[in-house]
């Protein structure tokens, strides 16, 4: 068998149908499209237009809206994490970080926001570095043996506000140094 040998099964692939080549065609004239008319045109977009009638989309109540200023958490329970230190695929001697959830699969890494939460057991002494746990996630890895060490999450410490001596609050740009005064 050659490459230029190959051909698709007989019957899976239909030719196109040829209009406006004649009345003997059975497709010619209007080629299939009646006469006159918004469809008999090109470039037609009707989906979803009723005939003036109030469309379908606009009867339906809205309610709500999308935050796009929302927090976007990738959750991980404990017992998830006893499961993949159980089957090899995490270092319990290791601190856990999420590039070693991303690499084992427990998060996704869209937003390395990353929350420990308590549901399932915990066996294994762990070390877990994450952006945020629930005390009883804390707890939990503590009766192990283990340590939760909290680290604030990427891109929301660009700003931070400290305090100078004379209790007066100012920004702080990136690298930590306070902006410079503006030349008048």
């Amino acid at each position: 068998m050659k490459l230029n040998e190959l051909s698709p099964s007989v019957g899976s692939q239909r030719s196109k149908r040829r209009v406006g080549r004649g009345i003997g065609s059975g497709k010619g004239k209007t080629s299939g499209r009646g006469h006159k008319g918004q469809k008999s045109r090109s470039g037609v977009s009707i989906k979803g237009f009723e005939g003036g009638q109030m469309p379908f989309y606009r009867r339906l109540p809205k309610r709500g809206f999308t935050n796009i200023f929302r927090n976007k958490r990738e959750i991980v329970n404990v017992g998830r994490i006893q499961k993949f230190v159980d089957e090899g695929k995490l270092d319990p001697k290791g601190i856990i970080g999420n590039s070693a959830l991303k690499e084992c699969g427990l998060i996704r890494g869209q937003s390395f926001n990353t929350r420990l939460l308590a549901k399932g057991n915990l066996k294994t002494a762990i070390q877990v570095s994450v952006n945020g746990a629930s005390k009883a996630a804390i707890e939990a890895v503590e009766q192990a043996g283990g340590k939760v060490t909290i680290i604030s999450p990427s891109g929301n410490d660009k700003k931070l506000s400290i305090k100078n001596s004379e209790n007066k609050e100012s920004e702080v740009g990136e690298g930590g140094n306070p902006p410079e005064p503006a030349s008048v």
